[in-house]
């Protein structure tokens, strides 16, 4: 399964580093292809191709304020998640978005 995401929090420091790599641990776990990108104090990093958001089987919002380039997601299923939950409960998320797509997927 194909993963990609964004990770913001209001700061832009802390959380969002942290939901990220907690979301990429819980990915690798399961064996996921990943690709998080995170939307902090210095701007976007990691940031994702068009390609890789078209390509994905999933899509997760973790965040906690308007992320920049939201229109890339336009048109597409996207499962958003609180940036603090990605952070304390990654599993919980991930099962989440797993069942949001199950129930939304054409």
């Amino acid at each position: 399964m194909k993963v990609v995401g964004v990770t913001a929090c209001p700061t832009g420091i802390a959380h969002t580093y942290m939901a990220q790599e907690a979301l990429e641990k819980e990915c690798k776990k399961r064996g996921f292809d990943y690709h998080i990108e995170t939307q902090g104090s210095i701007g976007i990093e990691n940031e994702l191709s068009q390609e890789e958001i078209d390509e994905a089987d999933m899509i997760i919002l973790a965040v906690s304020i308007s992320i920049e380039e939201e229109e890339r997601f336009e048109d597409k299923l996207v499962y958003h998640a609180d940036v603090n939950e990605a952070v304390s409960d990654p599993k919980s998320v991930i099962d989440k978005a797993i069942d949001f797509y199950k129930k939304n997927k054409k």
